[in-house]
């Protein structure tokens, strides 16, 4: 990846994270003093949530910062991980704070206190709703835009904050209007929604770092890239390896005609490699090839074992077919779907039913995986 392009998309993380730690910060400190003087334990809560917002955002500055050390011997892929490891690492301070906040909330419903509202605390608290929804559309906008985990978990975390700091407001206009005090109530269930938040970001953050599926929009787009190169018959097998944001390295199978020199096989694979890197800043490291059969009888015949073998709804996918103009064998890769019952056996059926109906033509199979759209 170019190094502007990494030092741009980290200015402007940083820049989004200081705007978030300011506004939260200032937040926090304005309701800290009103739940104190007017007794409140649910705004006095929501002032730590916010003080653990403008942590998360420190965190996820120092995080952009280690991601962008460079590849070295040790590392060859770069540190963009780091990035999904601060995510974990901010999910694990909400959690912290929601286990906390929780706490106390029950020792406030064991010994509850009477809280004393005053008008510009609830106008404050109702400013600060508003403050936190369009700081909550900003910075989820920008996570989404930069492809920062950690931005968008913030922005979802401030937009819950929003509706729990609605709900502590109406709470304040029921104790005021009807005597009904709801705090220490509404505390509890504040802190289960920032303990549902912290579990929630945890478990995307730990999908990324395990390995999950290519997102389908993304691979299609990629395979179909692949195929606009001149002399590219299909793009198969599209392995992806997440190195962090902006950090994909993959390699995928294509097909070409079997009469082509090495230098024609060459020039595809680097336009290929070229063309997919500018217009998805994806890095194919490695691109295999298929051959195949340019004679008229081959092709029929492709046809046909590729209409023998659609009769398994199980079937997702036949590829790298080709035909030993000497030997006659063929070999072909079948992608199988997870949802069969026996992936093995059923390969091993289709190839029976192919050396039955072909008998003069060697069979060779291969199992495939379904890895991607």
């Amino acid at each position: 990846m170019p190094d502007n392009i990494t030092e741009d998309r980290s200015k402007q993380i940083v820049k989004v994270s200081i705007i978030g730690i300011v506004t939260n910060a200032l937040l926090a400190a304005f309701k800290a003093v009103i739940g104190i003087l007017s007794n409140s334990i649910a705004i006095v809560l929501d002032a730590v949530n916010n003080l653990s917002d403008a942590m998360s955002s420190i965190i996820t500055i120092v995080g952009t910062k280690l991601s962008e050390r460079a590849p070295d011997r040790k590392h060859p892929f770069g540190y963009g991980r780091i990035e999904y490891l601060t995510t974990v690492v901010i999910a694990v301070i909400v959690l912290t704070a929601g286990a906390t906040s929780l706490k106390e909330s029950i020792e406030q419903i064991i010994t509850p206190q009477t809280p004393d509202y005053k008008p510009i605390s609830l106008v404050i608290v109702a400013v600060a709703v508003f403050v936190k929804i369009g700081l909550g559309l900003f910075v989820k906008k920008s996570g989404s835009k930069l492809q920062s985990d950690s931005l968008v978990a913030s922005g979802q975390d401030a937009l819950m904050d929003s509706i729990i700091s609605a709900s502590t407001l109406v709470a304040a206009l029921i104790y005021t209007f009807l005597g009904l005090s709801l705090e220490a109530w509404l505390g509890a269930v504040i802190s289960l929604f920032i303990l549902k938040a912290g579990l929630e970001i945890i478990k995307d953050a730990t999908a990324k770092l395990l390995g999950e599926r290519i997102d389908g929009d993304l691979s299609k787009a990629v395979k179909e890239t692949v195929c606009s190169v001149s002399g590219v018959h299909g793009a198969f097998d599209l392995i992806m390896t997440d190195y962090g944001p902006q950090r994909l390295w993959g390699s995928i199978h294509i097909e070409i005609d079997d009469n082509i020199s090495a230098d024609q096989i060459d020039t595809i694979t680097r336009t290929i490699q070229e063309k997919v890197y500018a217009e998805h800043r994806v890095i194919l490291h490695t691109v295999g090839i298929y051959s195949v059969n340019t004679d008229d009888a081959s092709v029929n015949l492709r046809a046909e074992i590729y209409e023998k073998i659609k009769s398994h709804p199980e079937v997702l996918e036949i590829h790298g077919f080709y035909v030993n103009p000497k030997t006659r064998d063929i070999r072909m890769d079948v992608v199988i779907s997870f949802d069969a019952k026996n992936r093995q056996k059923l390969c091993d059926e289709i190839k029976a039913e192919l050396t039955e109906q072909w008998p003069d033509y060697p069979m060779h199979l291969t199992l495939d995986t379904d890895i991607s759209d």
